[in-house]
């Protein structure tokens, strides 16, 4: 199974910080961000990583390179305008092949065990869901049974960012700029994307207080 990472955003909430760092790079306890993904990726066994990049991208392939520091094989999908999710996973599909994919955002930090995702999964999506985080308090989709809902009426969870797509998810998509969710949705009105609880520990490093969370929290595991 391959992984990719989606490390395209500008990080624009943490400014001045990103005006001259990508958003992957900025350190947490003296790491790249993205390198906590890397090392934890290759742990769980895998080996191709594809990671997208646009807002100064090529500091992201300059400071990884191909990924042999890490154990990996990391090809690279750069947008010369941001594609956001969807487009994003789409432009890079080539790079991935046929088969499903773990994807997980550039951007969070987790203790997560992505070798429990590398086991098959029925459906066009399996999504990792949390507790709804302070700053997304309404959550994103319900999780009965091991099957995701877009149901506003239910108790409703936060996507974590980390799942596993199988490209046939995109099977009616044309390159341009468009999110993840909207095909998730339509996938989830034909009972097509499976989900799953995880209590773990999980950051979104949008800002510095979340970034100096991450580092609290690394400081006490240490």
């Amino acid at each position: 199974m391959k992984a990719m990472i989606l490390a395209a955003g500008k990080g624009e909430r943490m400014r001045p910080l990103t005006l001259h760092t990508p958003k992957p790079l900025v350190r947490a306890a003296g790491v790249p961000l993205i390198e906590y993904h890397l090392r934890a990726l290759a742990l769980a066994g895998f080996q191709d990583v594809v990671i997208n990049h646009a807002w100064l991208g090529q500091q992201i392939e300059d400071h990884l390179g191909d990924g042999a520091a890490f154990g990996l094989n990391i090809r690279y999908s750069p947008e010369g305008e941001p594609l956001e999710t969807g487009g994003g996973v789409f432009q890079a599909l080539p790079l991935l092949g046929e088969e499903p994919f773990l994807l997980v955002n550039g951007d969070i930090w987790t203790d997560y065990d992505f070798a429990t995702l590398r086991q098959p999964h029925a459906g066009l999506a399996h999504l990792v869901m949390i507790d709804n985080p302070a700053h997304h308090p309404t959550g994103d989709f319900t999780l009965f049974n091991g099957q995701l809902h877009a149901d506003a009426s239910a108790a409703r969870l936060t996507y974590s960012g980390i799942s596993v797509i199988d490209p046939t998810l995109f099977a009616e998509c044309k390159p341009g700029a468009f999110k993840l969710a909207g095909l998730l949705i339509a996938a989830m009105k034909q009972g097509q994307v499976s989900g799953e609880y995880f209590g773990g520990r999980w950051v979104d490093v949008g800002t510095y207080e979340r970034l100096a969370q991450v580092e609290q929290m690394l400081a006490v595991s240490r």
